[in-house]
C-alpha cells in the first residue's frame, strides 16, 4: 500500500505543477500532508516535517548566502569581462546563444555546485534571451542538463556517494567513466546546437548592433521552443536602455539596482542589461573580489569548511569591503531579497515533501518494489539495469536515498551474478543529467526562479532531453566496456 501511495503522491504532485493547477510551493506542502493523513500517520506529520527541515536547513542557508554573495559580485562587476566575451561570441545569433549557454554552464559546473552554476549562467545569458524573445525554457533546460552531466565530478556529490556506499575509491569509479561522460556532454552541445537552430528559424538572426538599434515593438506572448512560427527576428526585438553593443547583461538576480533604476517598470528592467556606468561597480576592488571568489571556490572543493559557512563568511566579507556604508549594504541585500525568499521558501517546502516521503517509509517500499521487479534473468546485466533505474529513481528520490538506500541492494544483486560493484557504481551515474531537474533538487529552484520560468514549463520541456542525454551516457558506457 505504501508503494502505491508513494507513486501516487509523486504523480499527483507532478501533474498539478505541470498543469499549473497549484504552485510548486503549495504542492510541495499540501500534497504530502494529505497523503501522510491518508496512510494513517497524520499524527506524525509534524515530526516528519521538522526532520525534513532539519536535513535541508544547511542547503537553504547555503542558497540564501550564495545568492547574496554572487548577487554582490554581479553588482560590483566581477563577471562583466566573462559576460562580454560570451556576448562577443554569441552576438544576436540564437544558435550561438544556446550553445554559449551550454558551454558556460559546463565550465562553471567545474566548481561542483549547481546553484553557483545556475546563478552565473542565468545572470550572463538572461538579457540576450529576453532581448531576442528567445524561449527561456531552452536556457533553463540546456543549463540544467549540462550541469547534470558535470555533476558526476568526484566533488560534485553522486560519485562520492556511490564510492562511500559501496566502499570503493572515487577515482576508480570516475576516471573510467570519463569517455562516457564526455559523450554525454557532447550530446548536450549537439542538443544546444539543434535547439539553437530551431530558435534561429523561429526568430531570425541579427547582429547585436542591429538588435540594439531596433525600435520597440509590442511584446507577443512567449512561444516555447519549437512551437508556433513566431514573427521575424527583426520585428520581435526591442530597443535596450543603458546598454551598448559591447555591453553585458544581468539576470533578474541583480534586478534594476544594477543600473540604479529601482523605479523603472518591470519591462524596462528586464531589457536593461548591465550598465557599464552603474553606481554599484567597484573597479578598484576587482582583483580583491576575484581573489575572494577563487579562494571561496577552492575552499569549497577542498572542503575546508561546510559550504553554508563558507558562503556566510564570503557574503559578509564581500558586503563589508565593497559597501562599507550601512545604507549601501541594506540596499544590496534588499535588491536580492526577492530571490532569497523565493528559493529558501521553495527549499523548506521541499522539506515537507522529502520528510513525508522518507518518514512514512514510502521511499523504502518504492525502492524495494522496483528492485524486486527486476527479473532474475536480468541478473548478469545488472549494470545496465542499474543505469536504467538511475533515471527514474534519482528523479523521484534524493541522491542520498538512491545511493545509500538502493545502490547497495543493486550491487548485492549484481555480485550474485558476477557483476562487479565498480560497474554498478559507474552505471548509477547515468541518470544525473535528469536528476538535476528533479523537484527534490534545491538548485533547480534557483535556476527557474532567476530565469522567471514556471517549474512545470521547465519540467515539460527538459525531461525528454535530459532522459535522452542520460541514455547517451549509459549507451556510451556499454559501448566502451566501462560497465
Amino acid at each position: 500500500m505504501l508503494t502505491i501511495l508513494g507513486f501516487a503522491m509523486i504523480a499527483t504532485f507532478l501533474v498539478l505543477i505541470m498543469t499549473k493547477k497549484m504552485s510548486p510551493i503549495a504542492a510541495l506542502v499540501l500534497i504530502p500532508a494529505l497523503f501522510c493523513v491518508a496512510v494513517g500517520q497524520g499524527a506524525q506529520l509534524g515530526d516528519y516535517v521538522i526532520e525534513g527541515v532539519g536535513n535541508l536547513a544547511p542547503t537553504a542557508a547555503m542558497l540564501m548566502f550564495a545568492i547574496v554573495y554572487f548577487g554582490v559580485m554581479i553588482d560590483v562587476g566581477l563577471f562583466d569581462p566573462i559576460v562580454r566575451g560570451i556576448l562577443k561570441f554569441c552576438q544576436a545569433d540564437p544558435m550561438r546563444i544556446v550553445v554559449g549557454t551550454a558551454v558556460l554552464a559546463a565550465i562553471v559546473s567545474l566548481d561542483g555546485d549547481g546553484s553557483t552554476t545556475f546563478m552565473i549562467t542565468v545572470s550572463a545569458m538572461y538579457p540576450l534571451y529576453k532581448r531576442l524573445k528567445m524561449s527561456l525554457v531552452v536556457m533553463t533546460g540546456v543549463a540544467a542538463t549540462a550541469n547534470g552531466v558535470m555533476n558526476t565530478l568526484p566533488w560534485g556529490g553522486p560519485t562520492a556517494r556511490a564510492a562511500t556506499a559501496l566502499k570503493l575509491d572515487a577515482s576508480e569509479i570516475f576516471v573510467p567513466m570519463i569517455p562516457a561522460l564526455a559523450m554525454g556532454l557532447l550530446a548536450v552541445f549537439v542538443l544546444a546546437y539543434v535547439l539553437g537552430i530551431r530558435e534561429r528559424k523561429r526568430l531570425g538572426m541579427l547582429t547585436l548592433d542591429e538588435a540594439l538599434a531596433r525600435e520597440p515593438e509590442p511584446e507577443p506572448e512567449t512561444v516555447s521552443a519549437g512551437t508556433g512560427t513566431g514573427t521575424g527576428g527583426k520585428d520581435r526585438l526591442r530597443k535596450g536602455t543603458g546598454a551598448s553593443a559591447g555591453g553585458t547583461g544581468t539576470g533578474p538576480g541583480a534586478s534594476a539596482s544594477a543600473g540604479g533604476t529601482e523605479n523603472a517598470d518591470e519591462d524596462d528592467e528586464e531589457f536593461q542589461g548591465l550598465d557599464p556606468n552603474r553606481p554599484t561597480l567597484r573597479p578598484k576592488l576587482y582583483w580583491f573580489n576575484a581573489g575572494l571568489t577563487a579562494a571561496l571556490l577552492t575552499a569549497m572543493i577542498m572542503e575546508l569548511m561546510p559550504i553554508p559557512v563558507l558562503f556566510l563568511l564570503g557574503a559578509a566579507l564581500a558586503l563589508t569591503v565593497n559597501f562599507p556604508h550601512m545604507p549601501d549594504q541594506r540596499a544590496r541585500i534588499a535588491a536580492h531579497a526577492d530571490n532569497v525568499l523565493n528559493v529558501s521558501g521553495m527549499v523548506f517546502a521541499a522539506a515537507v515533501f522529502t520528510g513525508v516521503l522518507t518518514g512514512t517509509g514510502m521511499v523504502e517500499h518504492m525502492a524495494d518494489w522496483v528492485v524486486g521487479a527486476v527479473p532474475e534473468a536480468m541478473g548478469p546485466h545488472m549494470a545496465i539495469v542499474t543505469g536504467l533505474l538511475s533515471l527514474p529513481l534519482t528523479y523521484f528520490m534524493s541522491n542520498d536515498g538512491f545511493y545509500f538506500g538502493v545502490l547497495p541492494v543493486l550491487a548485492e544483486a549484481g555480485a550474485a551474478h558476477g557483476v562487479s560493484p565498480l560497474e554498478i557504481a559507474r552505471a548509477s551515474l547515468a541518470g544525473q543529467a535528469l536528476h538535476m531537474s528533479s523537484p527534490l533538487v534545491p538548485a533547480v529552484y534557483v535556476l527557474v526562479g532567476m530565469a522567471k520560468v514556471e517549474f512545470g514549463d521547465h519540467t515539460r520541456f527538459t525531461v525528454k532531453w535530459a532522459v535522452l542525454t542520460s541514455l547517451v551516457v549509459l549507451a556510451a558506457g556499454i559501448l566502451f566496456g566501462i560497465m
